[in-house]
């Protein structure tokens, strides 16, 4: 199965639709007033529907187990064909869109199963996907394409030359992927005025102002507190979603004292130094939290 640990959970809704069409009025008027020998056709395919919805995963070999919050199975009849619509829901990594379908078919083929005996024209049509909601698909195409980024690697090692910065780049490129562009790439030692320096360099002439290392615990690690004396305001849930994305997978993302506010138009935020840390924090926020420029404006004095 594809990978989905990365991914947040949000809210998922897909509605599927398909269709039955039968070959005379007394089939639907069998099926209205349930005489239709093999029982209730409605709530008998509505049975199965549900559980088809939930044993997906056990069908299809892709398809990854996941909570089913909410199935919602409709009927309408229009003429001589019957249209169901499935609505699944749930809060999860990843869409419901072929667990809507498969419900669908599934109340279609059951259906069919029992009006076959009383209507040998009936068939099946129109299994598709209606529509769907959730997930970072969402939010393509619904931001700036001109915010500009500042990113600081606050690192002793890689400052002396003694390491490769890797997590700086990994920012980047979580960021190019939505279309920010780097307008700045800087390595520094972890020292508070220069920190503080960077802050008051990119306020209000980038966008975005990434600090990365110097949020832990270690004596050297002045990140936080050099930034959040010249924040105008703190933002604190956005590093609280950061923690809770990264302690479902290290206990240790708790010990993470990173901060994110604003400084005049600038969004500014410190992230761990550590490559895994860096991108999980960017999977945790991004791109939702570019709907902050939506909020504040652009930051930047053109």
């Amino acid at each position: 199965m594809v990978d989905i640990t990365n991914k947040p959970n949000t809210l998922r809704i897909a509605i599927a639709q398909a269709i039955i069409n039968v070959s005379s009025e007394e089939t639907i008027k069998a099926i209205q007033n349930g005489t239709v020998p093999k029982g209730d056709v409605f709530s008998m395919a509505k049975a199965a529907g549900l559980l088809g919805v939930k044993r997906t995963w056990e069908m299809l070999p892709d398809c990854h187990p996941l909570p089913v919050e909410y199935t919602g199975i409709d009927y309408n009849i229009a003429g001589l064909s019957v249209i169901i619509t499935m609505t699944v829901k749930t809060i999860y990594k990843t869409g419901v869109e072929v667990e809507a379908m498969h419900g669908a078919s599934v109340v279609a083929l059951t259906m069919y199963d029992m009006l076959k005996p009383i209507d040998k024209g009936v068939e099946i049509s129109n299994i598709k996907l209606l529509s769907k909601k959730g997930g970072k698909s969402d939010w393509k195409d619904k931001f700036r394409k001109d915010l500009k980024a500042s990113i600081i690697v606050c690192s002793d090692t890689i400052s002396k030359g003694q390491k490769d910065d890797k997590a700086g780049l990994a920012i980047c490129d979580k960021l190019k992927s939505f279309d920010v562009t780097i307008d700045n790439y800087k390595v520094i030692p972890d020292e508070i005025e220069q920190i503080q320096a960077e802050v008051s360099a990119s306020k209000n002439n980038h966008d975005l102002l990434i600090f990365t290392g110097g949020t832990g615990l270690s004596v050297r690690d002045v990140t936080p507190d050099a930034v959040r004396p010249l924040l105008d305001r703190e933002i604190d849930g956005v590093m609280e979603a950061a923690r809770a994305y990264g302690q479902e997978r290290t206990p240790f993302s708790m010990l993470s004292r990173g901060v994110a506010g604003t400084a005049g138009k600038t969004l500014v935020l410190t992230v761990p130094g550590s490559t895994k840390g860096a991108s999980e924090t960017m999977d945790a926020l991004f791109p939702a939290l570019l709907h902050v420029f939506k909020i504040i404006g652009g930051g930047r004095h053109d």
